[in-house]
């Protein structure tokens, strides 16, 4: 399906393609006279053989060796300028895949695994690179030979050049049908790589849970799996083309013997020279071996037409959740309203679980509401859709009477700041991590967050304090200290949303009743919606929405709640923290 969104960096990566054939033939287009030279020299020496000044035999011979020398710079700076050329296409459309993939929204990788995207990022282009920065051009310096060499040869002897020709359909027949199916093989090769990759970087990202659960065995078989089948595939092509490129140079060079044992005749019966005849030898050798050398990169160029397939499918790829042409303003300064009339939801991998029925609620400016319920009742669901990752399949949601859904997402997002229920700590140091809220931020600025949080006495007394490298996904942190690494950059983004997805979870009480009292300033003058299951967060809020089955079944303040003695009042006799997960 096409995109029907404007991506510069596509549109970037398809120019260069372009630019490439036309940039190669300034530097390919001199071989010619290089070539024609070069051959047309062969006849006069080797008729010289037997007669002529020696004069002359040796002019021939230095002439030689300077058409060498400039072929061999001319094809250093092929190599240099193509090659180049290939890396700038490849990075470029590196660039495109991932800024297509960055923005696209979670119902996205609900279909495809991070691991597959990553392997079409990085293995597949880099097969295109092969082909761009040197395939292609061996390629077309093959063609001139090709093209060049048929041209002496019809110059030399028509007759043998028609007898020649008579082959073509022999060699070109088997190339397009083995064409075919050598695409079509490299596609579920690179495919099975991309799921061997996916099923890799799905164990190694959890290699605790593996190992705890001692799971290694099992792990390590379902990569074998694919693995093994990547290779079958991987076989399966590599004997298609080989047996493509046998059946090509066994037809060629035949046709060639044949040929020139008639030519051979022609000399016996003096109607060709001894030396017409070698130099239709080795024209004969050239067009043979650039036919040869063109049937291998053809098994090259499928294969990476089935690369490019895989990569154009992501920049192709069709979101659910898009920004509108004519994006609508949002009201500066934002107040922080936030108004679901009548929502219906339904997750796209979950078509058939209603997530919210009907689900009207507006949240006024500055108000602290608290949702609650059972898990699976639709709070984390909320959140995700305040922050348009999905759309709604019917109602609306708006932020200051504005429906999100004719804004920028860029644009009200930036009013918004998260803490997520399982913290994203990124491989960088602890002060670049709490930058991430607020990238121009400055180190006093992130301190200061810090602190407000209950996380600067930790970091300080990390290695380099705030410098501290802290691994991948934060490894080398504790759950509550990537929380509050999580609260301090929410903090730093100092924006007028503020929400907090069971932001005090993984807190001891002692860092909980700061984190609290951190958050409670925090969410002063601001709009704030907490999922919580403890007491001490819930108790606090200016409202209670309690949510079962998708729908709101209660809300109000905690004591009008508890004495209501409905589903709020039962969740509250089992403390909330009776360890009920959150979504």
């Amino acid at each position: 399906m096409a995109n029907t969104s404007v991506n510069p960096n596509e549109d970037r990566a398809k120019s260069k393609k372009i630019g490439v054939l036309s940039a190669l033939w300034p530097f390919l287009s001199p071989y010619r006279g290089l070539v024609f030279g070069a051959l047309l020299a062969v006849r006069r020496v080797v008729d010289n053989f037997e007669g002529g000044s020696s004069d002359v035999l040796d002019l021939y011979f230095a002439a030689a060796l300077g058409i060498a020398l400039l072929l061999a710079l001319g094809t250093a700076l092929r190599y240099a300028l193509v090659t180049r050329l290939g890396e700038r296409v490849v990075a470029d459309m590196r660039i495109a895949v991932f800024s297509r993939v960055i923005e696209m929204s979670p119902a996205f990788f609900e279909r495809i695994m991070t691991g597959e995207v990553l392997s079409r990022i990085t293995t597949d282009t880099t097969l295109l690179l092969s082909v761009i920065g040197s395939s292609i051009s061996v390629a077309l310096r093959n063609v001139l030979i090709f093209v060049g060499g048929l041209a002496l040869m019809l110059y030399t002897s028509p007759k043998l050049t028609l007898l020649v020709l008579l082959l073509v359909p022999a060699v070109v027949v088997p190339i397009l049908v083995l064409g075919r199916r050598l695409r079509k093989l490299s596609r579920e090769n690179q495919d099975w790589i991309a799921a061997s990759s996916g099923n890799a970087s799905e164990a190694l990202l959890s290699v605790q849970t593996v190992q705890a659960f001692t799971h290694e065995p099992q792990s390590r078989g379902a990569f074998v799996d694919v693995t093994e089948k990547s290779f079958d595939a991987a076989r399966r092509r590599i004997t298609t083309r080989a047996v493509m490129t046998a059946i090509v140079i066994f037809l060629v060079f035949s046709g060639i013997v044949g040929v020139l044992w008639i030519g051979a005749w022609d000399v016996r019966s003096g109607q060709m020279s001894t030396g017409t005849l070698v130099q239709f030898v080795i024209y004969s050798v050239m067009v043979a071996g650039a036919v040869g050398a063109l049937s291998e990169i053809w098994g090259e160029l499928q294969r990476a037409a089935g690369a490019t397939e895989r990569l154009i499918e992501l920049l192709n790829a069709e979101d659910g959740v898009r920004d509108p042409r004519a994006p609508a303003a949002l009201p500066i300064p934002v107040k922080g309203e936030i108004t679901f009339d009548t929502v219906q939801f339904t997750y796209p991998a979950r078509p058939e679980a209603q997530a919210l029925q009907n689900v009207s609620l507006t949240i006024a400016p500055g108000e602290t509401v608290a949702l609650v319920g059972p898990s699976g009742a639709g709070k984390t669901t909320i959140i995700q859709l305040i922050q348009r990752f999905y759309d709604p399949n019917s109602g609306k949601i708006a932020l200051d009477g504005v429906p999100l859904d004719t804004m920028d997402r860029a644009q009200f997002r930036r009013q918004i700041a998260l803490v997520p229920q399982d913290p994203v700590i990124f491989a960088t140091s602890a002060r670049e991590n709490i930058r991430f809220g607020r990238p121009g931020a400055k180190d006093a600025e992130i301190e200061a967050a810090a602190e407000a949080a209950a996380a600067h006495e930790f970091i300080s007394k990390l290695p380099d304090g705030y410098d501290t490298y802290v691994g991948e996904r934060g490894v080398m942190l504790s759950g509550g200290q990537k929380q509050r690494i999580a609260i301090a950059r929410a903090i730093l983004r100092d924006a007028p949303v503020l929400l907090l997805d069971e932001a005090t979870s993984a807190l001891d009480a002692e860092s909980e009743r700061a984190v609290q009292s951190a958050v409670d300033r925090l969410s002063r003058n601001r709009t704030t919606v907490i999922v919580a299951h403890r007491l001490a967060t819930v108790k606090k809020a200016d409202r209670i929405i309690v949510l079962d089955q998708g729908q709101i079944v209660a809300q109000g303040t905690h004591d009008a709640l508890v004495a209501a003695d409905g589903l709020y009042a039962r969740l509250a006799r089992l403390q909330f923290t009776g360890g009920l997960a959150a979504e």
